[in-house]
């Protein structure tokens, strides 16, 4: 016998087909981080070596020191020995840097250029030259700084009467028969040799010559100028600039 199939039902018209709510899981708890204990790591393995190497060293440098100590305290003898050898040392060092400093004079009072040997100078040769010039004549402080940045001075100087001399060297090839020196080149000394060095001569030297404006510029700035002919009196003999310049300032030590 055939077995009938139940009907499906059918929602009802007009009524709509319940559902059932979703329920929702609640979110699982987070447990707060807690730090586990450290693990040792390399770097702090190497640090603590280095520490107790340093700490080792330490140790044993005091140790041979105190060693040391306590062989001079038994054996004092050895103190005075070293002593008196230092102090032979010692002498002859000041002595061989006294001799030195004495012919290193002799050498600076014969020192001597002639023209023809200033014009075969290169340019910054000639500044060296200005300086060895100064030397000779008592200036110990003398030194060359022209070059880049120099600001217009070629040689610093304190002579042996307490003035600061500020010199710019003008150098030409072919002596007087170069081009001439202008007054641009004494403006910018002027400008700065005052107020930057404190000088109280402010010189250009050359082995050529000046141009016919220079004079009345140099008067009016209150500087000095050694042409070709003052730098010949100067470099082939003994006297010093100040006795061959007019109206150099007085010396610091008599103000």
């Amino acid at each position: 016998m055939a077995t009938r199939p139940y009907p499906r039902r059918r929602p009802a018209r007009g009524r709509p087909a319940r559902r059932r709510p979703v329920r929702r899981s609640a979110p699982p708890r987070r447990t707060p981080y807690r730090p586990g204990p450290r693990r040792w790591s390399r770097r702090r393995g190497r640090q603590f070596d280095l520490q107790v190497l340093v700490f080792a060293g330490a140790v044993l440098a005091a140790a041979a020191a105190w060693a040391v100590v306590s062989w001079l305290v038994k054996n004092w003898w050895v103190l005075v020995v070293l002593g008196a050898v230092a102090a032979v040392v010692a002498a002859g060092w000041i002595h061989r840097r006294q001799q030195r400093r004495a012919w290193d004079r002799v050498r600076q009072q014969a020192l001597r250029y002639g023209l023809p040997e200033l014009d075969a100078l290169h340019h910054r040769d000639f500044e060296y030259a200005v300086r060895d010039l100064m030397l000779r004549d008592g200036c110990t402080d003398a030194r060359q700084i022209g070059g880049a940045g120099d600001n217009g001075a070629d040689v610093l100087a304190t002579d042996p009467l307490g003035r600061t001399w500020v010199i710019q060297c003008k150098h030409r090839r072919d002596g007087d028969r170069g081009s001439a020196v202008g007054t641009p080149d004494l403006q910018r000394v002027n400008g700065t040799a005052r107020q930057l060095y404190g000088a109280d001569v402010v010189l250009v030297v050359t082995n050529g010559r000046f141009s016919t404006r220079c004079a009345p510029l140099a008067q009016q700035l209150h500087m000095h100028l050694a042409d070709r002919r003052v730098l010949a009196t100067w470099a082939s003999g003994g006297r010093p600039l100040w006795e061959l310049l007019p109206r150099i300032p007085a010396p610091r030590n008599s103000r």
